[in-house]
């Protein structure tokens, strides 16, 4: 009855593998609707495994159709959840410099790119000081078609004149992001999904909610501008970070551009 208590270093192996992964597991899961659950399907799993090395053939054969509809319905109601961690993982192994396998950009290309950075970051100052809301989705190497397809289509040189009449509150366009890819405004009016966090600081709005949760989903920059405030803001991989001036926003969308962020 207790044949399985003789263990190999194979065994020791794969004892450690799996409680690697329910660690991660966990630490991806704490403070969030789905940790009770996660801990309910180990409890399940411990089950089944101390009834199969018991023998009892009917509770192990119980609990294996109990954790595979479990493992579907995981799936099902917390796909959300699901999408998001594997575009993180794979974000891990996607975030290369650029130019490692391409070489670097050209002459003309960075100065086109500089040419944007300036449009922006000029934008965003005076927007800043006029306390204009913002939201601003730079993918410089993603395609965004489904946050796209929520506003109008735009495709216009970027122009800092332009950036403040598209965010300026009477404009029928202001209310959602604004998409730049490399060198153009392709949208406006666009709408971001929300962060599903709990632990954003107060202070911060739903533009701001909305900033961490695109980036959260796809390799993208966003600037924010608060309209309380007129405070600027920075978000990558989901972490938001106050830009105390131009200068220091500049250099930021600099380094992203250039894949050294």
């Amino acid at each position: 009855m207790f044949d399985f208590m003789a263990i190999s270093i194979i065994d020791i192996l794969d004892i450690v593998i799996v409680a690697l992964l329910i660690f991660l597991a966990f630490r991806w899961m704490r403070g969030s609707s789905a940790i009770n659950i996660f801990f309910v399907v180990v409890s399940f799993y411990l089950l089944r495994v101390v009834a199969s090395s018991l023998g009892m053939k009917m509770m192990t054969a119980l609990m294996d159709m109990v954790l595979n509809l479990g493992l579907l319905a995981l799936v099902v109601i917390f796909q959300p959840e699901v999408r998001r961690f594997l575009i993180n993982f794979g974000k891990q192994y996607r975030n290369v410099p650029k130019g490692a396998f391409l070489g670097k950009f050209s002459r003309k290309e960075r100065r086109a790119t500089g040419e944007v950075i300036q449009e922006i970051c000029e934008a965003c100052r005076t927007m800043s000081a006029e306390k204009v809301g913002a939201l601003i989705v730079i993918a410089p190497d993603v395609s965004l078609e489904d946050v796209i397809s929520t506003g109008d289509v735009i495709n216009a040189k970027v122009n800092r004149r332009l950036l403040c009449n598209l965010f300026f509150k009477n404009s029928p366009l202001h209310d959602g992001a604004v998409v730049i890819d490399n060198h153009r405004i392709l949208a406006a009016r666009c709408t971001l999904p929300i962060t599903p966090r709990t632990d954003i600081p107060p202070q911060y709005g739903m533009r701001h909610k909305a900033a961490i949760g695109i980036t959260e989903q796809a390799n993208v920059d966003v600037v924010v501008i608060s309209e309380e405030t007129g405070n600027i803001s920075f978000v990558k991989d989901g972490t938001l970070k106050a830009m105390n001036n131009i200068n220091e926003l500049r250099l930021a969308l600099d380094k992203s551009y250039n894949g050294e962020l």
